[in-house]
């Protein structure tokens, strides 16, 4: 393993902390943030469905309008350069054929092996309940919004997770279907204005087992 590039690994996972006060000066641009979001979404999912969907809030007119959704979490909202809202697309099969005939074009997958794997996913989605499925949103989507932390972290942003908010009301309020879109959590980005806590972690011993 590449020592230096293990190092970097090291102090991005060590170094992350949970942000509450941003440099309200320091804005993220289009392309980077476009960058950060498409290095994030390598994190892997069931059957590559991906089903993450980010609503990026970094204009005034935005942050206004989540603001009242997310009052305890009313500084991040304010400073941050922005508040991405991750969702779970509960549609997101309806991608299926598009994702899997990429992979074909591209080399990546057998034509016949792609056919095989669509008629199983179809059929299993037949019998599949909703809350099964939504369960299924919240692990994938679970997985982007960690590598999306450290993916910010690596391009010297910091982050904070922030669950604290009316997820009944943020779809809507941003003319998103709320029957299909299925609030995860928020997650601001910026520069800290403050020095983060370190937290402790309980010790491998009390939370491993070996057999």
């Amino acid at each position: 393993m590449n020592k230096t590039l293990n190092n970097d690994f090291t102090e991005i996972l060590t170094g992350r902390r949970s942000i509450r006060k941003y440099d309200p000066a320091v804005k993220i641009s289009k392309e980077e943030m476009t960058q950060i979001l498409t290095e994030a979404t390598l994190a892997p999912s069931t059957v590559n469905m991906q089903p993450w969907r980010f609503l990026v809030i970094d204009s005034p007119e935005g942050k206004a309008a989540l603001a009242p959704l997310a009052r305890y979490n009313k500084q991040q909202v304010e400073t941050s350069s922005a508040v991405i809202a991750v969702f779970g697309d509960m549609n997101s099969f309806d991608y299926a054929e598009e994702i899997y005939s990429t992979a074909v074009e591209r080399g990546w997958m057998p034509a016949e092996v792609k056919e095989k794997q669509l008629a199983g996913i179809n059929s299993h989605l037949a019998v599949l309940p909703p809350q099964v499925k939504r369960e299924i949103l919240l692990i994938d989507t679970g997985l982007v919004s960690m590598q999306l932390m450290l993916v910010a972290r690596d391009h010297g942003y910091d982050t904070n997770p922030i669950g604290g908010y009316d997820k009944d009301k943020v779809a809507e309020a941003f003319g998103w279907d709320k029957d299909r879109y299925v609030p995860v959590m928020l997650l601001s980005i910026g520069k800290a204005a403050e020095e983060g806590f370190s937290s402790v972690r309980l010790p491998i011993d009390k939370i491993a087992e070996w057999k």
